[in-house]
């Protein structure tokens, strides 16, 4: 494919930017840098990134949290893995991801209000989602004690290959559909039956009777025992 002198410096130039970039860079930057028009950097990362999926290239350029960047192809993930140093990069523990899972649908959101939906202090998980550049605070609540409220940051649409908070998969694609959920309630139905019937059949012991000593008495107008007035 033939190649304008002047369009092939520009294509070198999005190249040499992206390639040394540390975030996803926004088309607009480049579009300053290079002196060109925003329309032609979107065409040259899309022809960009058709050339290097047609030369079966073990890397991509792709559009993530309103940027591109270069990452590894999934076709190559295997050697990828095998490159990492085992541990070298700790995996987020269960409680973690829920907290980042609540923050990325409800953001924003303080931490109480995480602490709340999970039922547990989530003070310790939304730390560590902090320290890892996935979560950052975005403001104050306007109601009373304004506590701080959080939101997702472009390092996590970054490490999901979103461009906007907007492509994460609904929340109904979790939710179990109807006919879960009715067998769910039929069975705990069932169970309450069953342990209801359970605690009805054992006898119930009277009160402690000391030898010698009368019982007492439960007509009406007698209390503790005392005989009723003549």
């Amino acid at each position: 494919m033939l190649v304008r002198e002047e369009n092939r410096e520009a294509r070198r130039a999005v190249e040499a930017i992206v390639m040394v970039a540390e975030e996803p860079v926004a088309p607009g930057l480049m579009a300053q840098l290079i002196e060109i028009s925003v329309e032609q950097v979107e065409a040259i990362c899309t022809q960009l990134a058709d050339e290097y999926r047609v030369d079966g290239r073990g890397f991509e350029l792709v559009r993530a949290a309103g940027g591109y960047r270069f990452r590894s192809h999934p076709d190559a993930e295997s050697y990828v893995k095998r490159f990492v140093v085992s541990g070298q990069s700790a995996r987020l523990s269960a409680a973690a991801l829920e907290t980042l899972a609540i923050v990325a649908y409800k953001q924003p959101l303080s931490r109480a209000q995480v602490s709340a939906i999970r039922g547990v202090n989530a003070e310790g998980a939304m730390r560590t989602l902090q320290q890892r550049g996935l979560v950052e605070e975005v403001g104050r609540d306007p109601g009373p004690g304004q506590a701080r409220l959080f939101a997702t940051t472009p390092a996590f649409l970054e490490r999901l290959g979103l461009d906007s908070i907007d492509e994460l998969p609904p929340l109904v694609d979790f939710v179990p559909g109807a006919e879960v959920i009715e067998a769910l309630e039929t069975s705990l139905m069932a169970d309450s039956r069953s342990g209801s019937a359970v605690v009805g059949s054992r006898d119930e012991p009277g009160p402690r009777q000391e030898p010698g000593v009368p019982a007492p008495s439960l007509e009406p107008g007698s209390e503790n025992g005392d005989a009723p007035p003549v």
